[in-house]
């Protein structure tokens, strides 16, 4: 290993260097300003485009209006109950007080493509004896003037299926008017 010492004259540019530096550049062009050195920064990690503006619109929903406001003005919530089951149950169901043992989430399908697995899950829940499931069927904000199209849909399906004893919308945490806790009869 050495070491090399500089002194500020040896540093000094020459003429000759001038030429070298001049003869270098010969060819050469200026760059646009407007041209830009790409940045070889790591690309962030995808994410889900309407996720995300879902999210984004949701929170900046719930900014501006109060809860009871926001759940009527989107369809508003959901209750059913077969005659035979109790006032302290469907309490019980309101406050999201059964486990949810599945979930089944028909956000962007159709209503051929929702029904049939709607109807599997509901029928494959009962036949595991599961007790409580949720449905999210969404606030139907996409539909524009014909209001929540799938959560109607929801509404009508689950009434007509025998192996449903009650439904109701959920706690907001859970989605509120935009999913259902559904109670199964169990075999």
């Amino acid at each position: 290993m050495f070491t090399v010492h500089h002194s500020l004259k040896d540093l000094a540019v020459t003429d000759e260097d001038k030429d070298a530096f001049q003869k270098a550049m010969t060819g050469a062009k200026l760059l646009n300003a407007e041209v830009r050195v790409p940045d070889h920064k790591p690309k962030p990690k995808p994410r889900a485009k309407f996720a995300r503006a879902d999210e984004e619109a949701a929170l900046l929903e719930s900014l501006e209006d109060d809860i009871d406001s926001l759940e009527h003005g989107h369809g508003g919530a959901l209750h059913f109950h077969r005659q035979h089951v109790g006032r302290r149950t469907m309490r019980k169901l309101t406050r999201g007080g059964f486990s949810v043992q599945a979930e089944i989430d028909l956000h962007g399908m159709t209503l051929a493509e929702a029904k049939p697995r709607l109807r599997d899950f509901v029928q494959y829940s009962a036949d595991q004896n599961r007790l409580c499931v949720r449905v999210v069927h969404g606030k139907g904000l996409g539909s524009g003037e014909r209001g929540p199209v799938l959560k109607s849909a929801v509404n009508a399906w689950l009434r007509k299926w025998g192996n449903v004893l009650a439904f109701v919308s959920t706690r907001q945490v859970d989605g509120g008017t935009g999913a259902v806790y559904v109670l199964l009869q169990r075999d």
